[in-house]
């Protein structure tokens, strides 16, 4: 869009206008004591774990099940696995590889490798052997801290992939003796049973045997705040499962960013509940780092079970309550079956998919504060915008920018032009969270960050007062329970199925605000297809998320005249089905 020198600041879009100071227009939204821009970070992330230790070393770090560890006893136990992942031959710029659900060891893990200047790379630890093999291919981790329920999934790797080492946790050990006794198992057939379960790759060493060594030297280099922190893969805005690079700078920034967001929420006075995974972009930086920064009690969940979360409520009720949305919808409903009050929960953040307004009502009428939308992708750290904690806050869009980030609408085929307001066009996001391109994957990074600015893929309408609204992907990946799918790989898999001939994967919306995986499929000849079969066949090279729910059967695809399967018109046929 070019400028006018005769325009008003009324006559351009929301992002080309400023207040008085010279702030960007929306801050006019932000809640009284929110920042235009935050104090930008100079040192690595691992300070902010140094800093819990120094200012709250006593204050309840993490609460697993009832077992509880002070920031004091986080900060030696990284310091032990960081002197054990030194001995195993962890260096500066290694990756390591951590295939864990939400648990201590996770956190331990993730600041260890930090401190000795390593990458961590994140996994789902529920990812089959397949999904993993090509990761694994691509960033090359020698050193893997594994689940040992899936370490029978490593060992199925190719020898090109596989991590020389594995060490091995199991989630038993972290538990209260009371609990490990109420499982009914005497403590040697616990013992038994750990070995048993970690036993299996070459090289593999337990949890324990990581730690048993003496703290890290306090004078080992720290790596710096510009230095590679996380490889995060997503399919994200290029359909394929790409390694997004964030710094300890992109990291940190964007904890600083929620921190001021979330004004009033107080060091070691909140309790926070880590629901979201910590393998995915949004729990990274809501537990791993925006937790430890505000040194909170984090009680984890290890998956995301209703009952477990209503339980954990009535002895340490959350203050911080970030989850996506179908989570808040089924809180709010087994609270008010239970006559259960969610009081307590005042910093709520939506975020994956789109929030239903039901779902706000409901959770509004038995919390005491707003539940806001956000918007976030891994490439930006991932938050990028929200709704603000303030009555200024438009319900059914993803908000203003965050401090510290701009953006702007161009149009979709052409980013150089930027369109007006209410128009569609793609989201373009600039800030100190957006990260530094895809891990050996040039080409793809130069079609992504232009000139600094992020392409986020996502086609939005921005308002007269620059709330933003979802209306589109340009993407097709498909987005469900907050994780996303590669329409791509999903019928890779599928069409090695003898059964069949043809196959195209898309995403159709639910009354939960986001998609569900269907597949239409082209049998071959001669064979009768069944559902529940396919699905049993597809588990074996897909994780459950990523397994269509329904098989649509349709004679022929819907194709260009290149020959491309158009999915725009799959979606409009089997809709009806």
């Amino acid at each position: 869009m070019a400028t006018d020198p005769n325009q008003t600041q009324a006559d351009l879009p929301p992002w080309r206008r400023t207040l008085d100071d010279g702030s960007p227009y929306w801050t006019k939204h932000y809640q009284p004591g929110v920042p235009a821009e935050i104090e930008l970070p100079t040192k690595p992330l691992t300070t902010l774990l140094e800093t819990a230790v120094r200012e709250g070393g006593s204050h309840v770090a993490t609460d697993f099940f009832g077992a509880e560890m002070t920031y004091r006893q986080l900060g030696d136990r990284v310091a032990r696995a960081a002197e054990g992942l030194r001995r195993l031959g962890v260096r500066a710029g290694d990756r390591v590889a951590l295939l864990l659900p939400n648990c201590p060891q996770h956190l331990i893990a993730f600041y260890a490798v930090l401190r000795l200047g390593a990458v961590v790379i994140e996994h789902n630890p529920l990812y089959t052997a397949p999904e993993l093999e090509r990761l694994f291919e691509d960033h090359g981790a020698r050193v893997a801290i594994c689940l040992d329920s899936a370490i029978h999934t490593l060992d199925e790797l190719p020898t090109y992939a596989r991590p020389a080492t594995v060490v091995s946790v199991n989630l038993i050990k972290a538990l209260p003796k009371r609990l490990q006794l109420a499982l009914g198992l005497p403590v040697p057939a616990l013992k038994k049973k750990r070995a048993a379960l970690s036993s299996g790759t070459k090289g593999t060493i337990s949890w324990e045997k990581l730690i048993k060594h003496r703290p890290l030297s306090r004078r080992f280099p720290r790596p710096d705040v510009h230095d590679l922190a996380v490889i995060q893969y997503t399919s994200g805005t290029t359909g394929s499962a790409k390694g997004a690079m964030l710094t300890h700078f992109n990291l940190y920034s964007n904890a600083r960013q929620g921190e001021a967001w979330m004004l009033g929420a107080e060091p070691r006075r909140e309790t926070s509940y880590a629901v979201l995974p910590m393998f995915h972009a949004f729990g990274v930086t809501m537990h791993t780092t925006f937790g430890v920064l505000k040194q909170s009690r984090q009680v984890l969940f290890p998956k995301p079970d209703t009952a477990m979360i209503l339980d954990a409520w009535h002895k340490h009720p959350a203050s911080i309550y970030c989850v996506v949305p179908i989570l808040y919808q089924r809180t709010a409903e087994g609270a008010r079956d239970r006559g259960q009050s969610l009081a307590s929960a005042r910093w709520c953040i939506s975020g994956a998919m789109a929030l239903p307004e039901e779902t706000r009502e409901l959770w509004e009428s038995v919390s005491s504060g707003l539940l806001v939308e956000g918007y976030g992708l891994t490439e930006a750290s991932p938050v990028a915008l929200g709704n603000p904690f303030f009555p200024t806050r438009v319900s059914g869009t993803i908000g203003v920018p965050f401090p510290s980030t701009l953006m702007k609408v161009v149009e979709v085929d052409d980013p150089s032009r930027e369109v007006g307001v209410d128009e569609p066009g793609e989201l373009l996001i600039k800030g100190p969270q957006v990260f530094q391109g895809y891990w050996r994957d040039p080409e793809t990074t130069s079609d992504t960050l232009v000139d600094g600015w992020l392409r986020t893929g996502d086609v939005v309408t921005v308002d007269n007062e620059g709330f933003t609204t979802i209306v589109d992907r340009k993407k097709e990946i498909i987005i469900t329970g907050g994780f996303n799918v590669s329409p791509s790989e999903v019928e890779q898999v599928l069409k090695q199925h003898e059964g069949i001939d043809d196959v195209a994967v898309v995403g159709l919306p639910t009354e939960r605000g986001d998609e569900e995986v269907v597949a239409a499929v082209v049998p071959a000849e001669g064979f009768e297809l069944n559902d529940d079969e396919l699905r049993t066949w597809a588990k074996q090279s897909l994780a459950a998320y990523k397994v269509p729910r329904h098989f649509i059967k349709v004679d022929e695809l819907p194709r260009s005249l290149l020959g491309k399967v158009l999915r725009g018109e799959v979606r409009k046929q089997i809709a009806h089905k």
